[in-house]
């Protein structure tokens, strides 16, 4: 096991935790409003944000951690995130954090665990990383309710004259297997369906996710999910989820699920765990509920987007922000020392040597970060998580060059240290604050025809200087067209190792041509999303899966799974 895992389980199982009424008491969240799942989590019902509204309080301030283009490894904008609201605590700020949900295809995958890592975890972490509330399973039976209704309104008739060529409905499960990525089924004679080809997505892909992580309310979740675009008759006309009655009895299904998880941090900072769309493939955000709910109830929230930059925090801004009517106060941008390096141009298995000229190299990378941050209006702190193979050397380079820029930048020691690793962070954090409030900033106008959003996205968060698009692709633009759909926001699926579309373009290059091959309409969502380069909806497993370590002690207890 390694000395991060072995760290991360070592301190998980010598925190004793708080019973969960009590972490909800510390955001005013009286007990009327939990709907406990054992002693440790809680779903928070609708009545405690209308119970604030009400009352008259005013959200909180909202704080952004996003991060460099990351290794394969990850940056820790998790582990950073929990850190800093446990520095915040410790400072005496009302605070809580908000996150994401893991989905098991990368638990058991490349990435392991997702809820931070050393003294910086929310917890309780197998319950989190497994199956949680079952949030991700509710989402993946309301998808695949969905597709049974299509495929047994194909088998009985079709009234709705339905073109099975045309069904663009796929089918999701929580799990990376790539042997589902392109499918047949309906095979075995008249009484088994009809045969047509189908595709798996993840379900962190799903519609379904991107709909509930988006969604205001119950009533509006049900009216996004009626608005499911399923496919097209022959004659080229849309067909929605509404016209198979589906929006009832999914919603049915997400009832629950629609309310937001609270956990709490190794140090008891409250903790809101709610929807997992990833970053590369969708809009890589918690829910909106999730967020608001936490703003009803802190004074400061801390929320992160998936991957960097230029994936998730574009998204959360473009989009979560322009679809909630919210918007940050300030920005974390977390970078490493081995993230400069690989932008450096080292390669993995040697980034751990000094190397002083890498280091400066790759540090542009972090200034188109922090161009983009600019762009959209965002006072900044840089944080650099530290490693313990890092060298005070190289930590300077990065330090000295922020400051030649004006930028405040702190060393997080949170997963070695928790809060107090964090002190000087949250310090910045808090500086940030005290100013100027940032007016709400986009990279584009609803109105922009779509090719021209993706345009101003990719000249302006990549460093790119134009667009193209596929025959595929342009043929699907006359579609989004004519159906009228051109003004939604655009959800760019990449890479996440590059501000290009190129994963092996480290650094920061600039005069590139983006190649959209597909887009595909998320009606329900709000979002048309472009697939870029070699983007999949459906991840693989790695030669060696984390799972691999994996197991269950005699005592019940997780092994390897962090």
């Amino acid at each position: 096991m390694s000395d991060a895992r072995a760290e991360n389980l070592a301190t998980s199982q010598a925190v004793s935790l708080e019973e969960i009424s009590q972490v909800a008491a510390k955001l005013g969240i009286d007990n009327s409003h939990l709907y406990r799942v054992g002693d440790y989590m809680a779903k928070i019902k609708p009545s405690a944000l209308r119970a604030q509204q009400a009352a008259g309080r005013k959200p909180g301030k909202l704080i952004l951690v996003s991060a460099v283009n990351p290794t394969p490894a990850g940056e820790g904008k998790t582990t950073n995130s929990v850190g800093l609201a446990q520095a915040l605590a410790a400072r005496g700020e009302r605070v809580a954090v908000a996150l994401r949900e893991p989905s098991l295809g990368p638990v058991f995958g490349i990435k392991g665990g997702g809820c931070g890592g050393g003294r910086s975890q929310v917890l309780p972490m197998d319950e989190i990383n497994l199956h949680f509330t079952g949030d991700l399973h509710a989402i993946t039976s309301a998808h695949n309710l969905l597709s049974a209704l299509i495929d047994n309104h194909l088998h009985f008739g079709n009234a709705l004259g339905l073109d099975p060529r045309r069904i663009v409905w796929p089918r999701v499960m929580d799990m990376n297997d790539r042997a589902l990525r392109n499918v047949v089924l309906g095979l075995g004679g008249p009484l088994q369906g009809m045969p047509r080809e189908e595709r798996f997505d993840i379900t962190a892909a799903s519609e379904v996710m991107a709909i509930l992580a988006l969604a205001e309310d119950l009533d509006d979740l049900k009216l996004r999910l009626g608005r499911i675009l399923i496919g097209y008759t022959k004659e080229r006309a849309p067909i929605y989820a509404r016209e198979l009655k589906a929006e009832g009895p999914m919603t049915l299904l997400l009832r629950r699920a629609i309310e937001p998880n609270l956990v709490q941090t190794v140090e008891g900072v409250p903790a809101f765990v709610h929807a997992g769309p990833f970053a590369n493939i969708a809009h890589g955000c918690n829910s909106v509920i999730a967020t608001k709910t936490a703003l009803g109830h802190a004074d400061i929230v801390v929320t992160e987007a998936g991957f960097g930059f230029d994936l998730g925090a574009e998204k959360f801004l473009n989009i979560k922000c322009r679809s909630a009517g919210i918007f940050p106060s300030a920005l974390v941008l977390v970078t490493t020392v081995r993230a400069m390096k690989m932008h450096g141009g080292v390669a993995k298995k040697e980034l751990g040597p000094r190397n002083d000229a890498a280091i400066s190299a790759g540090l542009a990378n972090l200034d188109k970060h922090l161009a983009s941050a600019k762009d959209f209006g965002l006072p900044v702190v840089v944080s650099i998580n530290h490693f313990s193979s890092d060298d005070d050397e190289e930590l300077a380079l990065i330090e000295t060059h922020c400051a030649a820029r004006g930028v405040a930048c702190a060393v997080s020691h949170v997963f070695a240290d928790g809060g107090a690793g964090g002190d000087e962070l949250a310090g910045h954090v808090l500086e940030a604050l005290n100013g100027e409030t940032p007016s709400p900033r986009f990279t584009y106008e609803s109105g922009d025809p779509l090719e021209q959003k993706i345009g101003k996205v990719v000249r302006t968060i990549y460093g790119g200087s134009a667009v193209s698009l596929t025959k595929k692709a342009r043929n699907q633009l006359k579609v989004i067209d004519r159906l009228g759909l051109s003004e939604l926001p655009v959800c760019m699926a990449k890479t996440q190792y590059s501000v290009s579309d190129d994963p092996s373009a480290v650094g920061a290059p600039s005069g590139f041509t983006v190649t959209v091959s597909e887009l595909r309409i998320a009606a329900g969502a709000g979002y048309i999303v472009a697939l870029t380069g070699a983007m999949m909806t459906m991840p693989g497993l790695p030669r060696i899966p984390a799972s691999e370590a994996m197991d269950l002690r005699d005592d019940g207890s997780a092994v390897g799974m962090f």
